[in-house]
């Protein structure tokens, strides 16, 4: 790379590539992965499943047996805290990378539905923190190191987890923020990360932890449910489709990721086994510990003097090597060898009437008691006596200066449904989307205070159900008084269903921004990516919603192209005005944080419109012509509101309200109603109005 190339911690790829509407780091990657791929002397082509599996077997003995040498010594626990934390950024990630591998573009594709199959069982979808991350967290907290774990960016917060330990995640993180480049190697990375199963370091653990974790959830690949093939073979057949769907170049991706993820893997178990054995000697712990409090503790203690130095000095000189420090504090009178217990630097000192009171909290405490402990009486003894010179790698990762290109906005609904279908843009697509939202939002706005046909001006003391309840009876109603009105008559018929194909063909897209793994596993989350999950079928193709309604459009003698393709949107007889509606449920899709109240109001609204109602008209308008009633029908079974999606609609929302200050209720429904009525807003000239000036003063601060 060249001078106008920058570095970044690793930490702080990591923390951003886990952050859903961080902007993608620039597309550097490539040239790194294969840089490290070359360095490990690795073909990859293979993607030898046996080879890493028989590797991690190995491994995971490895650290058994450090583990029950530090059983013997009386040091386990300590292994368990560290091996902990440097599992923490991968496995509590795990399956990540498979999470925006599904976009509206491509969602009637197999390779798609497997992918996105692999990353429901990872997430547990259906059920409030079930991901396997979620296990790994509540492994953390058992063990009590969870300062930091959630949510998983925070990690990078933790200077105990060394830097190589956040050196796979982050790459594969930021990899998967662009699946349209680097699809073949998230394949390949996942399928060796599921063939190596639980991390080795947890074998460790799990000999002295045996009750405290789902250990099934914690090994990616073993399958989440009883009587279901493990993961790693349905990862082998994601891998297999792929390479079959892509050809040599998708298949030469695939082995580069994989073989890049095995050398990774290696590297970093190799660096915690270092790191775990060296733990062991109580002075590791005691230098790393002085190392980190050096700095800040160098600015106080000129007055205390020990071998003739203020300790000042000593404590910044053991920012960079703490051991003569050490040696010269385990001789002071702040410390009695072997007897923590009658110290004053774990006694007098850091009592309540202690100078240095709550300066180490009980873990530090217990590293300082610990190296204590072990100080051997002879001082001729501990004069030999010299922390392990193991220091874990600082990593940096290159990346570009400049960015990428910014782009161009596009020109117009037509042309932003094209690109937004897809999870990479540009940045100026992504300024256009969010344009395009605060638009759509503050023409739904508009007159909403009159509108007798949205959600109450207030929210229900007693939740939305009752609610969802009159709506259903409502929309019964007007099925029942209208049910001698006319039907459309057929050329009617499929031109409606044909102006609806691109909105329909996305069916989800307001949700796409719910598989980031950190919010499908939520307690509202789960909700909306299961929604998500069901549109596109639950990887069945016969119950893909968007191939279900491609039949009904092929019965009716239209042919569209993939939706993906600039032919779709170019299509002649689809009108610019069929756009407008899906280019805002892509672009809303894209920000799950900024609008999560509008995104939840409507989503309510989505599930709850056709219930009873316009489902049930539009089957009789469908059966009389002799077209398939399919896709009204699987709509008005699994959106009902008792058990369906606009009961879990419904839950979302009270859910979010539920969690806000009292003070803030008010302006957080308000924001929901707008999300409501954003599925339909007003369309005269006021509103246009509004959502022109809401446009434009976006513009002015995007």
């Amino acid at each position: 790379m060249g001078d106008d190339a920058l570095t970044l911690p690793v930490r702080t790829v990591f923390a951003r590539a886990c952050e859903p509407e961080e902007t993608p780091l620039p597309d550097t990657l490539r040239p790194a992965i294969l840089g490290e791929l070359a360095g490990a002397g690795l073909d990859g082509a293979d993607g030898d499943v046996a080879a890493v599996a028989a590797w991690a077997e190995a491994e995971r003995a490895r650290f058994t047996a450090l583990f029950a040498t530090a059983e013997r010594e009386g040091c386990a626990d300590v292994l368990v805290r560290r091996a902990v934390l440097a599992c923490a950024p991968l496995a509590s990630m795990s399956g990540a990378w498979l999470q925006w591998m599904s976009e509206p573009g491509n969602a009637e594709e197999p390779v798609t539905m497997r992918a996105l199959a692999l990353f429901a069982a990872d997430v547990g979808a259906g059920h409030p923190g079930a991901s396997r991350g979620d296990a790994y967290l509540a492994l953390m907290r058992h063990v009590r190191v969870a300062v930091h774990a959630r949510p998983a960016g925070r990690l990078a917060q933790d200077r105990r987890i060394a830097d190589p330990s956040f050196h796979l995640p982050a790459l594969a993180l930021t990899m998967s923020r662009r699946p349209d480049t680097y699809a073949g190697e998230i394949f390949g990375v996942d399928l060796c990360l599921r063939a190596a199963g639980l991390l080795p370091p947890l074998a460790g653990v799990r000999t002295r932890l045996a009750d405290a974790a789902d250990w099934t959830a914690l090994d990616p690949g073993r399958a989440r449910r009883p009587h279901r093939a493990p993961a790693v073979d349905d990862a082998r057949a994601v891998a297999d489709a792929f390479a079959a769907a892509a050809g040599p170049t998708g298949a030469a991706a695939f082995g580069r990721g994989f073989a890049w993820a095995f050398a990774a893997l290696r590297r970093w178990s190799d660096e915690v086994y270092r790191e775990l054995d060296a733990a062991r000697d109580p002075w590791f712990e005691m230098a790393e510990l002085m190392r980190s409090r050096a700095r800040e503790a160098s600015a106080y203690h000129d007055r205390f003097v020990m071998r003739g130095r203020p300790l000042k000095q000593w404590l910044a000189e053991a920012r960079t090597d703490p051991g003569p420090f050490l040696a010269a504090l385990a001789d002071s009178r702040l410390v009695r060898p072997g007897r923590s217990g009658a110290s004053r630097l774990t006694g007098e000192l850091v009592s309540e009437n202690g100078r240095m009171f709550r300066v180490f909290p009980d873990d530090d405490l217990d590293v300082i008691n610990r190296w204590i402990d072990a100080l051997p009486a002879d001082p001729a003894e501990r004069a030999r006596l010299r922390p392990s010179a193991h220091q874990p790698r600082s990593i940096e990762l290159r990346v570009a200066a400049g960015g990428d290109d910014d782009g161009e906005a596009p020109a117009g609904p037509r042309q932003a449904y094209t690109r937004l279908l897809r999870r990479t843009i540009t940045p100026a697509t992504r300024r256009y989307a969010l344009r395009y939202v605060q638009g759509w939002l503050a023409r739904s706005r508009h007159g909403m205070r009159r509108d007798t046909r949205t959600l109450p001006a207030e929210p229900p003391a007693d939740g939305l159900r009752p609610w969802l309840l009159d709506q259903h009876d409502r929309h019964n109603s007007e099925f029942q008084d209208g049910s001698d009105d006319p039907l459309p008559e057929r050329a009617e018929l499929i031109d409606s269903t044909l102006q609806l194909a691109p909105l329909t063909l996305i069916d989800g897209a307001w949700l796409a921004g719910h598989t980031d793994y950190q919010l499908a596993s939520t307690e509202r989350g789960h909700f909306l990516f299961a929604t998500y999950w069901d549109e596109l079928g639950n990887g069945e193709l016969e119950l893909n919603h968007p191939l279900i309604y491609r039949t009904v459009l092929r019965e009716m003698g239209i042919d569209l192209p993939p939706t993906r393709s600039p032919e779709f949107a170019a299509w002649p007889a689809l009108r610019d005005r069929s756009f407008e509606l899906p280019v805002y449920w892509l672009a809303i899709g894209r920000f799950p944080r900024t609008f999560e109240p509008e995104i939840l109001g409507l989503n309510l609204a989505m599930e709850l419109s056709g219930v009873g109602g316009s489902y049930r008209r539009a089957r009789q308008a469908l059966k009389r012509y002799g077209f398939s009633t399919a896709f009204v029908d699987i709509h008005n079974t699994i959106d009902n509101v008792a058990t369906g999606h606009s009961a879990w609609a419904a839950d979302a929302v009270d859910g979010y309200l539920a969690q806000q200050a009292p003070a803030d209720r008010a302006q957080a429904w308000d924001r929901i109603r707008a999300g409501y009525r954003s599925l339909n807003p007003p369309s005269g000239f006021w509103a246009r109005t509004a959502a022109r000036r809401a446009r434009v003063e976006a513009s002015a601060h995007v």
